[in-house]
């Protein structure tokens, strides 16, 4: 049985897409996921990157594709009041909710839902935020500083691996980067042999930059 841990931000609508596909891509694999919440925007500053939402241009082009993609497999997508939100109440919430820091399936996938089909309401609006407390009884305060170093760990161990975003699937050292990689990441799990050539051989290309 393999153990794919699928780092993820709820900020993130491809995560939430690629966790709404995950079991179709997992059918008849045996498995166990390890769902581990991380600070995207720290991920992207540890790397000198940029989000999305913050590249003119590429904010739309993103809004507008992840819609569509929506439309395309059938899952309900509704774009939240605003975007990019302050993720960090969610996050610690999840995290305030799994033993370790670590939340179950049924806890990611209320936050998720709680964000993007929330027919357009606002994330982190206070009542809201209350009610999605109270349905998940987190085991510990958000508040907590238990939680707050457990999220940081999270984020900091998954920066020292080399992850770089999200949604990004981990198995076996290997990593799966983006909603378009399930198909990659099942392959893989199938042990499909391209993955011992041109998998190998890619990271051994020349950088002469």
């Amino acid at each position: 049985m393999k153990t794919i841990t699928f780092y993820l931000d709820f900020i993130s609508p491809y995560a939430y897409l690629a966790f709404e596909k995950l079991p179709q891509t997992l059918e008849g694999i045996s498995h166990q996921v390890v769902y581990k919440p991380v600070l995207l925007g720290a991920l992207l500053r540890h790397h000198g990157q940029l989000g999305p939402a913050e590249i003119v241009g590429k904010r739309e082009w993103t809004y507008r594709q992840v819609l569509w993609l929506a439309r395309e497999e059938g899952i309900p997508l509704q774009m939240p009041r605003q975007h990019p939100f302050a993720p960090l109440p969610l996050l610690r919430l999840a995290v305030a909710c799994g033993q370790a820091g670590l939340p179950n399936r049924w806890v990611c996938e209320t936050v998720f839902h709680h964000v993007w089909r929330g027919a357009g309401a606002d994330p982190n609006e206070p009542g809201r935020l209350a009610q999605l407390r109270a349905q998940l009884q987190p085991a510990r305060s958000p508040d907590e500083e238990s939680v707050k170093a457990d999220l940081r760990a999270h984020t900091e161990a998954a920066a020292a691996q080399r992850v770089f975003g999200v949604p990004l699937f981990e198995v076996d050292g290997e990593h799966f980067w983006g909603l378009d990689a399930l198909p990659l990441l099942r392959a893989y799990l199938q042990g499909d042999p391209w993955f011992s050539g041109p998998w190998r051989e890619a990271s051994q290309v020349p950088n002469v930059s």
